[in-house]
């Protein structure tokens, strides 16, 4: 019951800080729309084309200033990940995540009343962006950390590629809400959301648990399974909780942490030690990149390419999202079945870096070939960069070499996401810089960090794969031992 509470509100957590990220790349074609499509000025007879362009991204240069809302936001966010790790593993969980949350929803807020106020100047919300990308940094350690509390290696690839779905969720819902209001009041695309991640984060401060020992449950076994091979995870008591010594918890009224002493939290560099958090880490950098492209520049790249309006074009991007959902589920069931996460990231990179070329070369030939190409770009692009930054994190911030200290999932998970949150404020700065010259050089730019993100996993696919062999190896010398035991016709 307490697995799937942690699991509903962490989901809906994460959910509302995507939602509040997502209306910017709604509203940008709105900050600049196409103004000779509404007719003449009503305001005066000037044959200006940006008549109805809020200022001050009405000039030639408005894609470059695009690009510097979305650096904001993202360089704050990259550089605050790196610390905001730290203090998760020193704070309480629930504190810091809800108080984020509020603080996320206040300059959201704010971001949107720029056009109540008719704010015309750059620097304000620049500021809005910084500042909301630093508070947005308490997210995603703190789910994760909860959630990897709660669950075990068994099923976490399968489990958190569905629970992953929040990042797409919350874009899919972002864009819809922010699409509502984009051409009547820009400014409630904003508002909006940063009351609904408002609001998450109350119902969080008061219903979040941390730690299964807070309620007296016994905490999952990340790397031992049962005498009889059954997932620990699954044993249950109709008598209640029970404590880590398997006994109920009446019998053990001390929590399990403090019995045995809290243990410290790691350090930095003793969290990059862990074998494989480099080669995620700079995988997710490129991973992410493509990603976050895509989640700010695509709905303009359909008003510019497909000609849709401002909202057609929000909702339509939403089936990138959708096939994002599919990806992260797929890439977690095949992880789990496998054992193999970086081969599976590896092979979705593979494939996405031609689905990419395909897509900006036929993806607008007819609405069908449109939505189909999205939902796969989707599914490939996001798929590995759902895997690594849920079950991969997890799984490392669980390392066996940390010998059952869980004092780490909060850190690795900073390392890993803050990696590849460069990638993120890189894409869209790149995009910003480079689309000027032609939609054609962007695709090559995704199709180009695709390609360094499967190179950069290539150790470990080759340590997975000599498992695999040495473990098939093992299985035949076992096989034919067994054939060698049996009396000759039986």
């Amino acid at each position: 019951r307490y697995r799937g509470l942690t699991l509903v509100l962490t989901f809906l957590c994460y959910t509302s800080y995507h939602l509040s990220r997502k209306p910017i790349s709604i509203v940008k074609s709105q900050l600049h729309p196409n103004c000779s499509a509404l007719g003449p000025n009503p305001h005066n007879d000037s044959n200006s084309s940006t008549w109805c362009s809020w200022a001050p991204f009405d000039g030639d240069n408005y894609k470059e200033l695009f690009g510097a809302l979305d650096n904001a936001f993202l360089v704050a966010y990259a550089i605050g990940m790196f610390i905001s790790g730290i203090f998760g593993e020193r704070l309480p969980l629930r504190y810091y995540l809800s108080g984020g949350m509020v603080l996320s929803g206040l300059f959201t807020a704010l971001f949107g009343l720029g056009y109540f106020w008719d704010i015309h100047v750059l620097w304000y919300f620049i500021v809005m962006q910084i500042c909301n990308g630093l508070v947005q940094t308490t997210g995603w350690p703190s789910v994760v950390a909860c959630v990897g509390n709660w669950f075990g290696k068994g099923k976490r690839g399968l489990i958190m590629g569905i629970w992953n779905s929040h990042t797409s969720v919350g874009n899919i819902l972002g864009s819809l809400i922010a699409g509502v209001w984009v051409s009547s009041a820009w400014g409630l695309s904003f508002i909006v959301p940063g009351i609904i991640i408002t609001a998450v984060g109350v119902i969080c401060f008061f219903f979040l648990v941390e730690y299964p020992e807070d309620v007296g449950c016994s905490p999952p076994l990340h790397h031992v399974m049962t005498t009889n091979g059954k997932d620990p995870e699954a044993v249950t008591s109709n008598e209640g909780p029970l404590s880590t010594s398997g006994q109920s918890s009446t019998d053990h009224p001390e929590r399990p942490k403090e019995a045995a002493g809290e243990p410290e939290a790691i350090s930095f560099l003793g969290a990059l030690r862990i074998p494989g958090v480099v080669e995620f880490s700079l995988c997710l950098l490129f991973a992410k990149l493509v990603s976050y492209t895509f989640l700010y520049w695509l709905p303009l790249y359909i008003v510019n390419v497909a000609h849709f309006g401002a909202k057609e074009a929000g909702d339509l991007s939403t089936l990138f999202d959708v096939g994002g959902i599919l990806g992260g589920i797929f890439a977690g069931l095949i992880s789990d079945y496998t054992g193999g996460r970086a081969t599976t990231c590896c092979a979705m990179l593979i494939l996405a870096a031609p689905v990419l070329f395909l897509y900006n070369h036929v993806g607008q030939n007819g609405i069908g070939t449109s939505i189909a190409m999205l939902i796969v770009c989707g599914a490939l692009v996001n798929g590995p960069y759902a895997l690594i930054t849920t079950a991969v994190s997890a799984d490392l911030g669980t390392h066996e070499s940390l010998k059952g200290n869980a004092k780490a999932l909060s850190t690795v998970t900073a390392i890993i996401d803050g990696t590849g949150s460069i990638g993120a404020a890189l894409g869209p700065l790149l995009a910003g810089l480079i689309s000027p010259t032609g939609w054609n050089n962007v695709f090559y730019m995704l199709i180009a960090a695709d390609v360094l993100a499967c190179l950069l996993l290539a150790r470990v696919v080759v340590k997975e794969v000599r498992g695999w062999c040495g473990y098939m190896a093992r299985k035949r010398g076992s096989s034919v031992q067994l054939t060698e035991s049996v009396p000759d016709g039986k």
